[in-house]
């Protein structure tokens, strides 16, 4: 498989404090087939899939007449993957891709071996692999690959679907697929592809998302529906958790290869992780977000004078407490968009500027106000506290923070990179430890009910058969995640 020159990352590209006080999103995976220069139409969909990884992406494409390419780069797809001298070496109808944010492997120390999509040659012909979502047992699988001769180019956990595809004595690449994902645990949704085949896979609990589209007389799969947008591809539906589909031809072929189980996907899809234009479930990631507003409204009114947002994941919400409570929406927060990751900061003083490099404050509409902060979620707590020292800077009368999230307590195992338990401010203070540790005016978290309601549960949530997987929120994990329990990790076990 041939592959252009590799650059280095530059010092300095890989974050920001903005954004280490965020969960981060996981991967993104994108493929097509059956359309001319395919790789092009990656291109775009990985553009609209940045915000679920912006370390690193990789696309790889099948021509029949040059056979596979590949091209792997580090930072933003823009920056990569725009120029016709990468383009043009990434010829023919079929192609898959995929933006990294590390969640296995290497953290904080991205190595091109890393950046998917993997590659292997097997008797039948290569194989690519894009994956999303996190292997629970993948330690154990590495060590027994090893001790029976594998050789791992890299620390990725998702590297071990193809080792067990080359073990496989699947008579296709798709049978040899299915056998090596039955002995996978944990969450993933695949995109794969060989000469002439694209595949798609969701875990049997559908914990990661992954969504079927059409683009002419050609196919995608894409991890959500606003990279389809962006192409002109139409919506077909969303996989089913536990689904294979293999599309050769123009031909869908469905089929179910796993043990039923009940659908547990990932809850904080809905809070956060996808983009507000996206289609989850039949319904609109916004409007969602923006009735996760209304309940918080509902559930811990206050007596201000203005609503606003922590941009931008914060807005949909905010409108939501706005349109209930009858308080003024504002923008009192406003983003600098062209300070992203790539960002170098020169000198430390730089440095600890911290989140004024990012947000700045609208100080004449928040002078002598009461104000509403509303954001997504809280993690270590670091940003929210620099937030609320702005806001007071600025004049503010009194700081009140609503989060659109129950308090994250817990890591997630599943594809999200949650820092250590300890580390969680949720995991150690109660609500009203983390007012006083915040210091504002009051602080309060929609509850697991109310978010359950906001994503369409009437009836809130079940504790007996939760309808999401909600780790993050209750502790309590659908999948064991037995890497971790082997390393002493205390944990809620699922029942």
């Amino acid at each position: 498989m041939n592959q252009p020159d590799i650059p280095q990352p530059e010092a300095g590209w890989l974050s920001h404090p903005f954004d280490d006080d965020k969960l981060k999103e996981e991967c993104g995976i994108f493929g097509v087939v059956g359309v001319a220069d395919a790789a092009n139409f990656v291109t775009l969909g990985l553009h609209a899939l940045q915000h679920r990884g912006q370390e690193a992406g990789g696309i790889v494409a099948h021509d029949p007449k040059q056979g596979f390419n590949s091209a792997r780069r580090f930072g933003y797809v823009r920056d990569n993957f725009t120029s016709h001298k990468v383009m043009e070496t990434l010829p023919g109808p079929l192609a898959i891709g995929h933006v990294r944010y590390s969640t296995a492997g290497s953290k904080g120390q991205t190595a091109i071996r890393d950046v998917q999509p993997f590659f292997g040659e097997f008797s039948m012909g290569g194989a690519a692999i894009a994956h999303n979502g996190n292997i629970t047992n993948a330690d154990a699988l590495r060590r027994e690959l090893i001790d029976r001769g594998s050789i791992f180019q890299s620390s990725s956990d998702s590297e071990c679907i193809i080792h067990l595809m080359a073990r496989s004595m699947g008579r296709s690449i798709p049978d040899r697929m299915e056998e090596a994902l039955r002995k996978v645990e944990g969450a993933f949704s695949v995109v794969a592809m060989t000469r002439t085949k694209l595949i798609g896979v969701r875990d049997p609990l559908g914990v990661r998302p992954l969504v079927l589209g059409k683009l002419g007389d050609g196919w995608v799969l894409s991890s959500e529906t606003c990279a389809l947008d962006i192409i002109g591809a139409e919506f077909i539906r969303e996989l089913e958790p536990g689904e294979m589909i293999v599309i050769t031809g123009g031909v869908v072929d469905s089929t179910f290869p796993f043990r039923p189980a009940k659908s547990r996907f990932c809850i904080f899809e809905h809070v956060y992780f996808s983009r507000p234009d996206s289609i989850i479930g039949g319904r609109s990631v916004y409007e969602t977000r923006r009735q996760i507003g209304v309940e918080l409204a509902k559930e811990a009114p206050v007596d201000a004078d203005i609503v606003c947002p922590v941009p931008d994941s914060g807005t949909p919400a905010a409108i939501g407490f706005s349109q209930q409570s009858g308080i003024p929406y504002a923008m009192g927060i406003i983003r600098n968009q062209y300070m992203g990751r790539t960002f170098i900061e020169p000198t430390e003083q730089i440095r600890n500027m911290g989140v004024r490099l990012k947000l700045n404050v609208n100080r004449a509409l928040i002078k002598d106000k009461r104000v509403i902060l509303v954001d997504d979620s809280v993690v270590r707590g670091t940003t929210s506290r620099k937030i609320k020292e702005m806001i007071l800077d600025a004049g503010a009368a009194e700081v009140h923070f609503r989060i659109a999230s129950p308090p994250t307590a817990w890591p997630c195992f599943y594809g999200v990179d949650t820092p250590q338990r300890e580390k969680l401010l949720a995991a150690t203070m109660s609500e009203y430890e983390m007012r006083d540790h915040l210091q504002v005016n009051s602080l309060k978290f929609i509850s697991l009910d109310g978010l359950y309601k906001a994503v369409g549960e009437a009836a809130g949530r079940n504790p007996d058969t939760p309808q999401y997987c909600d780790a993050c929120f209750s502790g309590e994990y659908p999948i064991a995640p037995s890497d971790m329990i082997t390393k002493g990790f205390e944990l809620k076990a699922a029942e």
